[in-house]
C-alpha cells in the first residue's frame, strides 16, 4: 500500500513537472512575435512595493528593438555578455572563470550567467536560490536560445531588467535617469547604465559610487568591440 501511494506520488509529480514544462514552452513559443506585459521578477518586485504602499506601480513602458540606442546595446554586451552573438546559451568559459574566482575568494564575488540565463531566471523564476532553480533555469536558456532569435532574447531582456527601485527596461530607464528615451542614450549614458545592472536598486540611491563610476568607464572603452545581434 505504502509503496503503491508512493509510486502514485511520484507519477503526479513527473506529471506536474511536464506540465510546468510544456506551460514555459507555450509561453515562449508566444512572446517569439508578442511581448511579454510583465516577468516573475517584476512581479515580486510589485508585490514587495506594494507592501509599503498599497498603490505602488512599477515604471515600465516597452520599446521596439530598433528604438533603443545601439551604444546602450553595445554597453551592455560588453558588460554582461561579450561573448552572447556567439554561444549557444552558456559561457563556459565564463562559468568556469566566475567559478575559480568565486573558490579563491571563499564567497560569490563573480557570476558567469549569460544574458540569456538572465532573461530565464527574470522571466519565470523565483528569486530563492536552490539546486532546482539552476536546473529549471538551464533548461528555461535551451528553449529561449532554440526558439528564438538573438535579437529577440535581448530585445526582451532590455525591456524586462530592472534598472533601479520598481524601474524595469531600458525606455524606464532612460527616463529616470536621463529624463531622455532610450533610443537617445549616448554612449557614457548608456555604460553608466550597463554598469548599474548587477546591483540597480543600490545604485538608483547611489548614483555617483565611485565603484560605479570606474566600472561605467571600463565599459565605455569596452563597447566599440561589442558585436550586436
Amino acid at each position: 500500500m505504502i509503496k503503491r501511494l508512493l509510486w502514485q506520488g511520484l507519477l503526479l509529480a513527473l506529471v506536474l513537472i511536464v506540465l510546468y514544462q510544456l506551460w514555459i514552452f507555450i509561453n515562449i513559443l508566444w512572446w517569439v512575435d508578442h511581448n511579454p506585459g510583465s516577468s516573475a521578477f517584476m512581479r515580486t518586485s510589485l508585490s514587495v512595493l506594494r507592501e509599503d504602499n498599497a498603490k505602488a506601480t512599477l515604471k515600465h513602458e516597452w520599446v521596439e528593438y530598433n528604438r533603443i540606442s545601439r551604444h546602450l546595446k553595445r554597453a551592455v554586451i560588453a558588460s554582461e555578455d561579450a561573448k552572447f552573438v556567439g554561444h549557444e546559451g552558456f559561457d563556459w568559459d565564463g562559468i568556469q572563470k566566475a567559478y575559480e574566482k568565486n573558490w579563491q575568494k571563499g564567497k560569490i564575488v563573480a557570476g558567469g550567467s549569460t544574458i540569456s540565463q538572465q532573461l530565464a531566471k527574470n522571466l519565470f523564476l523565483s528569486t530563492k536560490r536552490t539546486p532546482w532553480r539552476k536546473l529549471e533555469e538551464a533548461v528555461i536558456t535551451w528553449m529561449l536560445e532554440s526558439m528564438m532569435s538573438k535579437r529577440r532574447i535581448f530585445e526582451i531582456y532590455l525591456n524586462v531588467i530592472e534598472w533601479g527601485n520598481g524601474v524595469f527596461g531600458a525606455e524606464a530607464a532612460a527616463r529616470h535617469y536621463y529624463r531622455t528615451s532610450a533610443a537617445n542614450l549616448d554612449s557614457a549614458q548608456a555604460a553608466r547604465l550597463a554598469a548599474m545592472i548587477p546591483n540597480p536598486r543600490y545604485y538608483d540611491q547611489h548614483r555617483e559610487a565611485r565603484g560605479l563610476v570606474r566600472k561605467a568607464a571600463i565599459i565605455e572603452s569596452r563597447m566599440r568591440h561589442a558585436a550586436v545581434p
